[in-house]
This record gives structure tokens, C-alpha cells and sequence, in this order.
């Protein structure tokens, strides 16, 4: 059977640059940085005090508050990413009822704040004062769960937690389920809620965050010289893919068309990335094989540019044996220098960002980029938003325990 085409034609971003398609768009060709000060709960005591927090989500605006209550924050922001999806594909929700949709969604960590708190409550209370919510408020699949439930989509349901690759992955894999005839529509994507002490004291611990406490709009900084860690986001992105003749039927506005997907594992280590950019290099080179493009057709990159040292270098590495000399010409740029690292749902967001980017032809920017590494040399689209001629674009998603997703978009024609 032929593999059938795959659009992406629906949005929904939740990040600290704001809430849906307009305003997360309009910041990153600003070059504005969400990154400030924990509000969440006092971080005194900690070597990193800053993240990019989500500020004024009003959950009501999504679900009604008795029912959020029996939810964990990344499940929440699951539901509002999807809402708003599926309110910018302009979809009659009743095409979405039925087993012809299916729900992917995924999250690195799950319901983390609210397994700390109720701990807490365990041990101050006791074990008869622990909600009997607790379970269905913290387990990864609760997300694609109410998400399904919401829409009446009855087809294929699932949940990844592939660390920093589960929303590329998630993407991906909704991606084979069209193709391949499984589905008619998939909505896909990741989630994460990650701001909370015993979170921040492990990367922290970890020495995986960056310290630059008093300047924190500067402390996201892919691929420059001066970067000292990654700086940890909560969210969630999430888009609506189509078969393309189901999309082209009703109208539907396309971002861009899903080509191809690669995923694959290091076999290195359990956090740093293989040090000659093996797995990365691999990947994008699945991806592409698998949507049938060359890499000298390729114009951008939504790089993983987590802003340490390891993972800079090493993808920057694996684009130069992807690319070869033609490396230097492809605009390579990290969106983490602006939303912060969102962990599960980084892919998810990133995925959006490259669609956008082509749909728009222009290339968002690397902001921090102030101080050239000899290591980290190629274009990575420095500071200011660049209008391009964009056909081709990957994005990349890199996890803990050596996991790598990598997915190819094409401008739709």
C-alpha cells in the first residue's frame, strides 16, 4: 500500500512565552527570552534559582476547576495545548469523534509535583488523608487519556516517556499511524510540569543547569562559548495531523507537510550524548532516508541546543557529518536560547516551531549567541530572526539514555 501524506494543520503551544500560536510566534521573532526568577516556590538554597515559568494560567479557560483538581499540572497544560490545537486547525470536533482519530501524547516525567506533595501529606498526615486521586493525577497516560475522552477520538492512544525526545517521538509515531492507514488524524505531542524543588535539586545535582541567577533572560545560551547549562521550562506543544485529501476535504490551512521520521539510541551512556555525535548523526539521517530528501535540500534546523557544553558540541558535530561542506549553510538555530528547556514537551514545542517557520519562511533565532566557541561553528542564525527560502527542515530531539527522534517537514505544495 502507498503511504498516504501526513499535514500538520493545527497548533496548540502552552510555553513561558505565552499560550497559543500568535504570542508564542511574535516573541521568538522578537528574540525574547522567557527565562526570570522561581516563583513556584521559594528557590533560597539552591545553585539555580531560575526557569521559565508559565505565569497567569488560568486553568478555567480549559476545564472546569473541580475536575482540575484531580489533575496534575502537565496533564492540565496537555488538555489547553490540545484545545488550542484543535481551535487553530478550525476542525469540526465531531470529525474527531470516532476511531478514525487517535490521541499520542507523552511527558519525560508525569505528575512530579503532585507525587512531592502528596508525599508530604503521607508523612505529616497520614496514609488515610492521601487522595484517592492520587494515582490518576500523576500517571503519564492520564494526559492522552482526558485528551481522548474530551473529543470522543476512540482510535489509537498512547503515552512515551522518552525524556527530551517524548514529544518528537510521540509526533513521529502519530505520524506512522496516518501513513500507514491507522488513523485519519492524530493528536500529538508532549507535556511537562517539572518546576518543583525535588525536580530542580536532581538536575541541579546533576550539575545539568546553569548557574547565571542574576542574569536569567541570558541564561539560555545554545552554542555559545559562555554556556554553563540548560535552563528547565514546563508546558506543553501539540499539533493536529492530518491525511492530507481528509485535510485538503474540509478546507483546512496547511503548515507543513510531515515527511519523514528517524529514531534511534546512542547504546553511550545513560545522560551524556555519544561524544562524536554518532546517534545524532544517524538519526537525521533516518529521517531523511525515510522522506526521500537529501541533505543538500535542507535549509533549517530546529537544533535540540540544550546550552551545555556536551550536547552543543556534539550536534554540532553530528550536523558537519550529516551536512559535510555544505554544514556552514544550513541556518541551525536553538528556540531553547528563548523558551528554556521543556523536557517531554520540548519536541512537541519544537515541532510547531518548525512548522511555523516554514509556513512563514522565516528562521527564528539563537538569542544569548554573544561569544563564538571554535567548537560550536556553524550557522546558527545568531540574535535576529532571518526571512529564508525554507523547503526542508529537520528538528531534534535528543533524550537521557542516549534516545534521539529527528523529524523532517516540508513546505506544502
Amino acid at each position: 500500500m502507498k503511504a498516504r501524506r501526513v499535514v500538520i494543520t493545527g497548533l496548540g503551544l502552552v510555553t513561558p512565552l505565552g499560550l497559543g500560536v500568535d504570542s508564542n510566534w511574535q516573541a521568538l521573532l522578537a528574540g525574547r527570552s522567557a527565562i526570570s526568577q522561581i516563583t513556584r516556590f521559594d528557590p533560597a538554597g539552591f545553585p539555580t534559582r531560575i526557569a521559565g515559568e508559565i505565569r497567569n494560567f488560568d486553568v478555567q479557560q480549559f476545564i472546569d476547576r473541580k475536575e482540575a483538581r484531580k489533575m496534575d499540572l502537565f496533564v492540565q497544560y496537555a488538555i489547553a495545548a490540545a484545545e488550542l490545537a484543535v481551535q487553530d486547525s478550525g476542525i469540526d470536533t465531531a470529525l474527531l469523534q470516532g476511531e478514525r482519530t487517535g490521541v499520542y501524547v507523552g511527558s519525560g516525567i508525569g505528575g512530579i509535583g503532585s507525587i512531592e506533595e502528596t508525599h508530604r501529606v503521607l508523612l505529616e498526615k497520614g496514609p488515610d488523608r492521601v487522595s484517592p486521586f492520587f494515582i490518576i493525577q500523576t500517571i503519564i497516560n492520564e494526559a492522552p487519556g482526558h485528551i481522548s475522552i474530551r473529543y470522543r477520538a476512540s482510535g489509537p492512544n498512547l503515552a512515551n516517556a522518552t525524556a527530551c525526545s517524548t514529544g518528537a517521538h510521540a509526533i513521529g509515531e502519530a505520524f506512522r499511524m496516518i501513513q500507514l492507514g491507522l488513523a485519519d488524524r492524530m493528536i500529538a505531542g508532549g507535556a511537562e510540569a517539572p518546576i518543583t524543588p525535588l525536580s530542580l535539586a536532581g538536575f541541579c545535582n546533576m550539575k545539568a543547569l546553569s548557574e547565571r541567577n542574576d542574569e536569567p533572560e541570558k541564561a539560555s545560551r545554545p552554542f555559545d562559548a559562555r554556556r554553563d547549562g540548560f535552563v528547565m521550562s514546563e508546558g506543553a506543544g501539540i499539533v493536529l495531523l492530518e491525511e492530507l485529501d481528509s485535510a485538503l476535504k474540509r478546507g483546512a490551512r496547511i503548515y507543513a507537510e510531515v515527511l519523514g521520521y528517524g529514531l534511534n539510541g546512542d547504546a553511550y551512556h545513560v545522560t551524556a550524548p555519544s561524544p562524536d555525535g554518532d546517534g545524532a548523526a544517524r538519526v537525521m539521517m533516518m529521517a531523511l532516508r525515510d522522506g526521500r530528501v537529501n541533505p543538500e535540500d535542507v535549509q533549517y534546523i530546529n537544533a535540540h541546543g540544550t546550552s551545555t557544553q556536551y550536547n552543543d558540541k556534539t550536534e554540532t558535530l553530528a550536523v558537519k557529518k550529516v551536512f559535510g561542506e555544505r554544514a556552514k549553510k544550513v541556518g541551525v538555530s536553538s528556540t531553547k536560547s528563548m523558551t528554556g528547556h521543556l523536557l517531554g514537551a520540548a519536541g512537541g514545542v519544537e515541532t510547531a516551531i518548525t512548522a511555523l517557520a516554514i509556513f512563514h519562511q522565516v528562521m527564528p533565532p539563537t538569542v544569548n549567541y554573544e561569544f563564538p566557541d571554535p567548537e560550536c561553528d556553524l550557522d546558527y542564525v545568531p540574535n535576529v530572526a532571518r526571512p529564508a527560502e525554507i523547503i526542508h527542515a529537520l528538528t531534534n530531539s535528543f533524550g537521557f539514555g542516549g534516545t534521539n527522534a529527528c523529524l523532517l517537514l516540508k513546505k506544502f505544495t
